[in-house]
């Protein structure tokens, strides 16, 4: 299958390409990509800058007509997006099919958005004189998608872009090709006017530049790593462009004494290990106070290590490869910083499978104190560790004791100490009793510190990022 790049309208060639590799089976290639340059971004940015005033004074009805076919379109064919998504990113079969139909409903809640688009009239505190406060779309949008959620993430940013009336340059990660494609390709047959939304799959380091500086890109909607995030910031800032990044995430799962047992245990072992630790959300630190340390730990281990890691299309598979071979030598690389600062590892090795993949055992690592490398840096892997401490305070500042805070989880049958994390909790997102990660589509999605900058993402908040206001006074 070739996967080519679509630019004002059309499905355009590039002289370059890259194999798209299965990471659950090296030997299979599930298609071939374009790689295109920064003359392919020039014209997709051109086609953009000339149709954005076009599509900014479309109607709602068009707008709505066009995100639900999208949406509708996903739905049905989740099962066969699924597999694809399965096959080249690594997520389990079930995972996949699930990821596909939340972008199919993301783009049914943005359609819906397109009709409820709001004003306000309100009295000027001067006589005889109407104040009207409306939004208009930003312009042009640049969006950076990384491959670990590769068809939702290109939808909750795509989808309200249009939904707003902007014009849409999607830049996805390299890993991941065949999900941006089969979007696109959707996408051309539902009524958008050409040069509206356009592909580019290109190397970030050859067209990301080029984007991020453009003069005609109005706004930069980008998620992905800290370093990178920050240098796009920076750039940003110099030309005082429109920005919204999500970036990383060392999420705390609190456990108590008082915890359900079995419930805690349920939730990080989700939070931490499914869709192979590969979420920004996910509960790499488990903070249990001492009271059911052991008896957690003993629990989740056993859990843990009953879990059957395989091939992301096999049935029986719960934890599918890690995506490439660079981020598999990463995460064995920080279980071996973490033994080597006194961290008892359990799991963590390599696993030999029937097809030659990328596959890693789930490891647990205990023994460990806030202060180690593996509590400080995102791994982003199916790797979690677990931090002892004395009570709910303690526990409470070991969570907030880092520079990310993306989503923060406790587990208690406490109503107190619920309702006090939930407001003391410095993260974006707080979860009781359920996993760090896993999110509604119709709620805002987000951080503070360092994992997030600029509005929120999802939901009636995406409004903030892809419209300005402006308010207008009129004396009749």
């Amino acid at each position: 299958m070739d996967y080519h790049n679509f630019i004002a309208g059309d499905w355009q060639e590039t002289s370059q390409s890259t194999e798209n590799v299965n990471p659950s089976d090296i030997s299979d290639i599930v298609g071939v990509a374009a790689k295109g340059d920064a003359a392919d971004l020039d014209v997709a940015i051109d086609a953009a800058y000339a149709v954005a005033p076009v599509w900014a004074k479309s109607t709602p009805q068009q707008r709505f007509d066009v995100l639900d076919f999208i949406g509708t379109e996903l739905l049905v064919r989740k099962e066969e997006l699924g597999r694809l998504l399965s096959r080249e990113e690594g997520k389990t079969l079930p995972e996949g099919i699930g990821e596909v139909a939340r972008a199919g409903q993301i783009f049914k809640f943005f359609a819906g958005e397109a009709l409820r688009q709001r004003g306000d009239t309100l009295a000027s505190v001067r006589p005889g004189i109407d104040v009207d406060i409306v939004r208009y779309p930003v312009g042009v949008v640049g969006l950076i998608t990384p491959w670990n959620f590769p068809m939702a993430i290109p939808a909750w940013k795509t989808a309200p872009a249009l939904a707003y009336g902007n014009a849409v340059i999607l830049k996805p990660a390299e890993l991941v090709p065949g999900c941006a494609w089969a979007l696109a390709e959707i996408i051309s047959r539902s009524g958008l006017p050409a040069g509206v939304f356009n592909l580019v799959m290109a190397r970030g380091s050859v067209v990301g530049p080029k984007l991020i500086n453009s003069p005609k890109i109005n706004a930069i909607s980008f998620t992905g790593s800290v370093p990178t995030g920050r240098g796009i910031a920076a750039v940003c800032g110099q030309q005082l462009k429109k920005l919204q990044l999500e970036m990383g995430g060392k999420n705390p799962m609190v456990v108590l004494d008082d915890a359900d047992l079995d419930l805690a245990v349920d939730a990080c072992l989700n939070g931490a290990f499914f869709s192979t630790g590969q979420r920004c959300t996910a509960s790499s630190r488990l903070i249990v106070t001492e009271g059911i340390h052991d008896r957690f730990v003993a629990a989740l281990s056993e859990r843990m290590a009953a879990l059957k890691v395989g091939a992301a299309l096999a049935t029986a598979t719960q934890i599918g490869p890690v995506v490439d071979a660079s981020q598999l030598a990463q995460n064995m690389n920080y279980v071996e910083i973490a033994r080597q600062q006194g961290g008892k590892i359990m799991g963590g090795e390599r696993v030999k499978a029937d097809t030659e993949g990328f596959f890693m055992a789930p490891a647990l690592i205990t023994e460990t104190t806030n202060d180690m490398r593996i509590n400080r840096e995102e791994v982003f892997g199916p790797v979690a560790s677990v931090v002892r401490v004395k009570d709910y305070d303690e526990a409470l500042a070991v969570a907030n004791d880092t520079e990310f805070g993306l989503s923060s989880g406790i587990c208690t049958t406490s109503l107190k100490y619920a309702s006090h994390f939930r407001q003391n909790a410095q993260a974006g997102m707080v979860m009781v009793n359920l996993p760090t990660a896993g999110v509604d589509y119709h709620v805002p999605f987000g951080g503070t510190k360092g994992s997030s900058f600029g509005s929120r993402e999802q939901g009636s908040y995406a409004a903030e990022f892809y419209t300005t206001v402006k308010t207008a006074y009129t004396l009749p």
